[in-house]
């Protein structure tokens, strides 16, 4: 069996490659508004299977899709439109614990594998100056809730509790895990 990643994300790639799984990249094309009143875990459950299943396939080939976003407070965060919204998503963040969740999806077409899971971050306490400059530096605007926890080395994340690969947008003991059932495996140790 073929793995078809069905994600833009350079950071799922790159976490599917570190575990020794090849797959082709397909980009999928879905209307990610979240729908009112939905869940933040409903919406990213559903945003994974809605990319998992737009994707066009062959009988030899699985498709994993997965969807990450931010919640805090009960309300999904997006990723930011501007460079001073991602400050004022930060600004709201610093010295306070948020969720990350991603429902992942794995389909063949016929048996489905998903899922979701969290972690919890936290973040140090940063002035508004050192924030702007962040995000002038890292320019997060493709990252849900304006930060990304690689390359941060505790500057602005203090504390992770949960899968730290999951806050990059993949679980990736679990996915690893599904796509086995699938005849997926890795192919380094």
């Amino acid at each position: 069996m073929e793995l078809i990643l069905a994600s833009g994300s350079p950071r799922r790639a790159l976490l599917l490659g570190a575990a020794g799984v090849s797959f082709t990249t397909v980009v999928p094309d879905v209307d990610e508004t979240p729908i009112e009143g939905e869940p933040p875990a409903e919406y990213v459950l559903r945003l994974s299977e809605t990319k998992a299943r737009s994707i066009e396939r062959s009988d030899d080939q699985v498709v994993l899709a997965a969807d990450t976003t931010v919640v805090f407070n009960g309300s999904i965060i997006g990723k930011p439109g501007t460079l001073s919204e991602a400050v004022e998503i930060l600004t709201e963040l610093v010295g306070e614990t948020h969720s990350i969740l991603t429902g992942w999806t794995v389909t063949d077409g016929e048996t489905e594998e998903f899922g979701v899971d969290e972690s919890l971050v936290r973040f140090n306490e940063r002035t508004n100056e050192e924030l702007v400059a962040y995000v002038e530096r890292t320019q997060p605007l493709d990252k849900a809730g304006g930060y990304a926890l690689q390359g941060d080395d505790g500057w602005l994340v203090s504390e992770v509790i949960g899968s730290r690969s999951n806050v990059m947008g993949l679980p990736i003991r679990e996915v690893i895990d599904a796509l086995r059932t699938f005849g997926i495996e890795r192919s380094t140790p």
